[in-house]
């Protein structure tokens, strides 16, 4: 009657620790990838029949300083338009898109703008 007493508890145990082995949780010892430093660019942006200059360089993780050259003051929108897409376009992984962080403003000549991925 002993051997099927520790049998048992042998048996209680491997299912304990079976049930405990797929917790979600993985442990590496690799350190995590260095994020990639992206240059500040510049890139011609064809928009509703016209070519625009967009200007952006990267400000901190995932976020951007941008500048739409060659739109009036009265191009708000279609500023707003071109960097956002345009970010999502160059800057941003798996197809996420660019989001304002603050309102753009107009100074310059060009509308500067910060945004983000996501």
């Amino acid at each position: 009657m002993q051997k099927h007493g520790f049998g048992l508890i042998l048996l209680v145990t491997a299912l304990g620790l079976a049930a405990c082995g797929d917790s979600g949780v993985r442990v590496t010892r690799d350190k995590p990838a260095d994020q990639v430093v992206m240059a500040p660019r510049s890139e011609p942006v064809f928009y509703n029949g016209r070519t625009y200059k967009l200007d952006f360089s990267p400000k901190g993780p995932n976020q951007f300083e941008m500048a739409v050259s060659g739109m009036g003051p009265s191009q708000q929108k279609d500023a707003v338009a071109v960097a956002t897409s345009s970010l999502g376009y160059f800057a941003c992984p798996d197809g996420q898109k660019g989001k304002l962080l603050a309102n753009p403003a107009y100074t310059g000549g060009k509308w500067r703008m910060q945004a983000k991925c996501g």
